[in-house]
């Protein structure tokens, strides 16, 4: 990694005009990891804003700067946005290819549409390049093994998935009780993300409702990762799986306002049976992936039901856990105030409220700080593992399997 470090006549400049008096600790002269963005959309933004915002965390020891963003069509309004906003951007490329080739990028975050996730994952990976790329990390199944061959082959490279649900302060409290086996034997998991954002069927059409770009999974591929990322980590791994999958717009405009096929899934509801990797015990396990959802706007929850302990979270009330204690005597669910008790120390106090743009913040720091010391401190506190795309690609192709024929399809055997 680069060095950052200010020269003396900086600092002299910094002393004598009173300003910016941090940057003169020496807990300031962090490592710089050089990033290349691979796709400008929504969350190659966010992950640029991400960066931008470092100075939020205090006790990083290595930090993001991004020398290079590719965008396969090169549009000055696009492109602006990033110029205006990253004082360090040294590239910009209409061929990811190039900045692949420049040694002065040594990671990448790719956010590109789900059929090319194979060819960019794994030339970023050839390339040597660490990769945070965007779920499902492969279109299919097919797409994903290939991936996973290539990791096989260059295993000096840090490769992870972006899901940043995992970090919101009470997710990582679920985490904390799990690992502390506070749930005692698991008789319940049900997790799920619920959309309204298709609900209005003059939306129109985007590569996401396109089968040729997001693939045969539909809302399975772009939100199944996402509910997934909790249970799996945990060891919960599903044996078999029941699914239901629903078209519910066959059709949509395009941007003339033409009526186009629109033949992605639009909802999905698996029933599954999940075994606890530690203990053997098989439970009932739901997973809801909908995109058209009346009454919700962007709801990730999980909730999880033991023998000891039960927890509940939604998005919807971000800042709130829900937790049940049972000792054999009366049952009272009761409500916790978590507020920004982050994983990654922020500079903002734990009473105030945390959102999305902080748990991505959580995210990439996990992602920086896994590379630095070699292993997240916590099983919680890493981001999404390549080992675990694989199970739900297992699931995710099982399921469309299941809703085909319509009965319940085994998964076989799975080491984890």
């Amino acid at each position: 990694m680069a060095q950052w470090h200010l020269t003396k006549p900086v600092k002299s400049l910094i002393r004598k005009l009173g300003i910016w008096s941090w940057l003169l600790d020496e807990r300031c002269q962090m490592k710089t990891l050089h990033f290349g963005i691979i796709g400008c959309g929504m969350m190659g933004r966010e992950f640029a804003s991400a960066a931008a915002r470092w100075f939020h965390l205090p006790d990083m020891s290595v930090r993001p700067e991004i020398v290079a963003i590719c965008r396969r069509t090169i549009s000055a309004e696009k492109i602006s946005w990033f110029k205006d906003n990253i004082p360090t951007l040294r590239q910009v490329t209409s061929d990811y290819r190039e900045l692949l080739d420049n040694r002065d990028v040594e990671a990448v975050y790719i956010a590109v549409p789900h059929n090319l996730h194979q060819e960019f994952y794994c030339a970023a990976i050839e390339a040597g390049k660490h990769l945070m790329g965007e779920k499902p990390f492969g279109i299919d199944k097919k797409a994903n093994d290939a991936i996973m061959a290539r990791i096989r082959k260059h295993p000096d490279c840090l490769v992870r998935c972006s899901s940043q649900f995992m970090f919101f302060p009470a997710v990582q409290r679920i985490g904390q009780m799990i690992e502390a086996d506070a749930f005692g034997t698991i008789i319940e998991v049900n997790v799920g993300f619920l959309h309204g954002s298709d609900l209005n069927p003059a939306k129109p059409i985007s590569w996401k409702r396109m089968v040729e770009y997001n693939g045969e999974y539909g809302c399975m591929g772009d939100l199944g990762p996402h509910v997934c990322s909790v249970p799996f980590r945990a060891g919960w791994i599903p044996v078999n799986v029941r699914a239901v999958l629903s078209n519910i717009m066959p059709k949509r405009p395009n941007l003339r306002g033409e009526m186009v096929p629109c033949e992605t899934w639009d909802n999905a509801t698996l029933l599954c049976e999940a075994k606890d990797s530690n203990s053997g015990d098989v439970f009932p396990f739901t997973l809801r992936t909908h995109r058209v959802s009346p009454g919700q706007r962007n709801n990730w929850y999980i909730e999880v039901l033991g023998t000891k302990a039960c927890a509940r979270f939604s998005t919807k009330d971000a800042n709130t856990l829900e937790t049940l204690d049972y000792n054999g005597r009366e049952q009272a669910w009761q409500k916790i105030e978590i507020g920004h008790e982050v994983t990654f120390k922020s500079i903002t106090p734990g009473i105030f409220q945390f959102g999305v743009s902080d748990a991505i913040l959580q995210m990439c720091a996990a992602f920086l700080y896994e590379l630095d010391k070699g292993r997240p401190f916590t099983k919680f506190s890493g981001c999404i593992t390549p080992e675990e795309t694989t199970l739900w690609h297992r699931l995710l192709t099982a399921a469309l399997k299941s809703h085909k024929s319509g009965t319940t399809v085994a998964l076989g055997r799975v080491e984890y």
